[in-house]
C-alpha cells in the first residue's frame, strides 16, 4: 500500500479506505488519540488507537517526537476540526523518543530556545510554516527567471575581489595560521597559498554575473554570500543567500520594471500556493502585535502587506525629491526621527524609508539617482557628475528590499572611479575588459533572500528564516 502524506489524507473526500502514513508524534492523549504530523502541512491527522489491540509496551513507546508508521482505515472524524481520521489497525514504532529529554514539547517555546535547538525547531508549527514558505519562494524565483528567458549562473564562492568595496570578507587560506610564510617586507606571502593570491568568501556574485550577461543576455545568480560584519542585530547574518539578475542592453528604467514585476510575481505565487501557512503566520503575528504598545503596532496584517505590494504600482521618486519630502516632514521637524535629515547627501535609514512607503506615498516606493559618494563604484555616473543611476525598492515594515543600478559601461569613467577609491586595475582587469570589448548599457539588482522571507512570513529576526544562522560567535550545527 502506498504511503500517503498527511496533507493528502486530510484532503481526501473518500472515506472507508485503507491508508498508511508515516510521521512524528505531536501528542498522544488517553492512550488513544495520536496527533501525527509529517511536515507536509501545519495540520495533524488524528490516529485513533484501540488500546485493546496493542500491548502496553508498544503504546508506552508512542511519545512526543517518536517516528511511527500507521496503517488503518480512513473514516469520517467524530471530533471537531478535521473531516477525517485514521482508525489504527497496525502501529509500528520507527524510532523512540525520550519524553524526559525531548526539547520540543507540546507547549510554547521562545524563539531564543528554538535557535538553540535549530535541528529540531521545524517540528513546531511556526518554523515548519516558515520553511515551507522559504521553499516556495525559492521555487517561485527560479520559475520567474526561467519563464522570462534568464539563464541561471553559479558564480564563485571563493573570490579574489571585493565587489562591494567594504572589506568585510572572510579570508580563505591553507597557510599555517601559526607560522605563515612571509615575504621580504615581513607580510604574509600569499603567493605560497593554495590559490597563489589572497582570496575570500564572496560578498556578491554581481561582477561575475555581469560577464555572463554580456554574452548570454539575461542571467541570474541565486547562491550563498558572506559578510564578516561584526553585527549582532536582528537584520544581519554572516552567511546569507542573494538573488542577482544582470541584463545586457537594459537601462535603469528597465531595471526598475524588472524588479517590480519580479517581486509581485514571487509574492503572488506564495499567496496562491501557501495560504494555509500564511494564515497561520498572520495569526501568530497578530497575537504578537497585541503585546506591543499601540504606537508600535503595524497598521497592516501580514497578508495585507503582501497584497499592498502585489496590488499597488510602485511609486518612482528621485533621491533628491525624497530628501525634500523627508526634510519637510513632521517627524523630521519635530525631531521624531532618530536620524534627522538636514541636507542632501544623507544616507537614508529604515525609519526614513518606511515613512515614505507607509505614511507619505502609501505604496511601495522606488528611489533612484542617489549621491555617487554613498553608492558602489560600478554604478553609472549621471551627467550631473554627482549622482549615479542607482535604485532601491522600499517595502512596508522593512524598508529597503532591493538595491540595484545601471552599471558603468564607459571604460574611462570606470577607471577614474576605481582610482579615486584606490581599487587596483590589476585586481579587476577582467571586469574592465567588458568595457573594452563590446561594451553596452547593462543593469541589474540584488535581493537578500532572507529579507524577502522575513517580509513574507512576518518574522522579526533574520535568524528565524534561515535553517542554521551564522552570526558572530555562532556557527553551531
Amino acid at each position: 500500500m502506498m504511503t500517503k502524506t498527511v496533507a493528502e489524507l486530510l484532503s481526501q473526500e473518500v472515506t472507508l479506505q485503507d491508508v498508511t502514513v508515516k510521521g512524528w508524534v505531536r501528542t498522544f492523549r488517553a492512550n488513544r488519540f495520536i496527533a501525527l504530523n509529517d511536515g507536509s502541512t501545519l495540520n495533524n491527522i488524528q490516529c485513533v488507537v484501540d488500546f485493546e489491540n496493542f500491548d502496553e509496551a508498544t503504546l508506552k513507546r508512542v511519545t512526543t517526537g517518536a517516528a511511527i508508521h500507521v496503517s488503518g482505515e480512513l473514516v469520517e472524524s467524530q471530533g471537531k476540526g478535521q473531516k477525517v481520521e485514521i482508525q489504527v489497525k497496525k502501529l509500528e514504532i520507527l524510532g523512540d523518543s525520550d519524553p524526559e529529554t525531548y526539547p520540543i514539547q507540546p507547549k510554547k517555546h521562545s524563539f531564543e530556545f528554538l535557535r538553540e535547538n535549530a535541528h529540531l525547531r521545524t517540528r513546531t508549527n511556526t518554523f515548519s510554516a516558515v520553511m515551507r514558505l522559504r521553499s516556495s519562494l525559492s521555487f517561485a524565483i527560479h520559475k520567474y527567471f526561467t519563464e522570462n528567458g534568464f539563464y541561471n549562473m553559479h558564480t564563485p564562492i571563493v573570490t579574489g575581489s571585493d565587489a562591494e568595496g567594504a572589506g568585510e570578507m572572510f579570508r580563505v587560506s591553507t597557510l599555517d595560521a601559526k607560522n605563515p610564510p612571509l615575504n621580504e617586507n615581513g607580510e604574509v606571502n600569499y603567493t605560497e597559498d593554495f590559490f597563489g593570491k589572497e582570496t575570500n568568501l564572496t560578498v556578491s556574485g554581481q561582477l561575475e554575473a555581469e560577464t555572463y550577461a554580456m554574452s548570454l543576455g539575461k542571467v541570474y545568480t541565486f547562491g550563498p554570500t558572506f559578510r564578516a560584519e561584526n553585527s549582532n542585530t536582528s537584520r544581519h547574518l554572516a552567511e546569507f543567500w542573494m538573488i542577482e539578475p544582470e541584463v545586457a542592453f537594459m537601462d535603469l528604467a528597465g531595471n526598475m520594471d524588472l524588479a517590480e514585476d519580479f517581486l509581485k510575481s514571487v509574492l503572488n505565487y506564495v499567496l496562491e500556493h501557501n495560504l494555509e501557512d500564511l494564515t497561520f503566520l498572520e495569526k501568530r503575528l497578530l497575537d504578537e502585535e497585541k503585546t506591543k504598545p499601540q504606537a508600535e503596532r503595524s497598521e497592516m496584517s501580514l497578508i495585507e502587506k503582501m497584497r499592498f505590494v502585489v496590488d499597488n504600482n510602485f511609486k518612482r521618486v528621485s533621491y533628491t525629491e525624497a530628501i525634500e519630502i523627508l526634510r519637510n516632514s513632521k517627524p523630521n521637524k519635530k525631531k521624531k526621527f532618530k536620524y534627522i535629515i538636514d541636507e542632501w547627501g544623507a544616507d537614508l535609514q529604515s525609519e526614513h524609508e518606511r515613512f515614505l512607503v507607509e505614511k507619505h506615498f502609501k505604496c511601495p516606493v522606488i528611489l533612484f539617482d542617489y549621491p555617487a559618494n554613498i553608492k558602489a563604484f560600478y554604478m553609472r555616473l549621471n551627467e550631473d557628475g554627482k549622482t549615479v543611476r542607482a535604485m532601491d525598492i522600499l517595502f512596508p515594515g522593512i524598508g529597503e528590499m532591493v538595491g540595484g543600478s545601471q552599471r558603468e559601461e564607459r571604460l574611462d569613467v570606470l577607471v577614474e572611479k576605481m582610482k579615486a577609491l584606490d581599487i587596483p586595475e590589476e585586481e579587476l582587469w577582467w571586469y574592465l575588459d567588458l568595457r573594452k570589448y563590446g561594451t553596452a548599457v547593462h543593469s541589474g539588482f540584488g535581493l537578500g533572500f532572507e529579507r524577502l522571507v522575513m517580509f513574507a512570513t512576518g518574522m522579526n529576526n533574520i535568524r528565524d528564516v534561515i535553517p542554521y544562522p551564522r552570526t558572530p560567535q555562532n556557527a553551531e550545527f
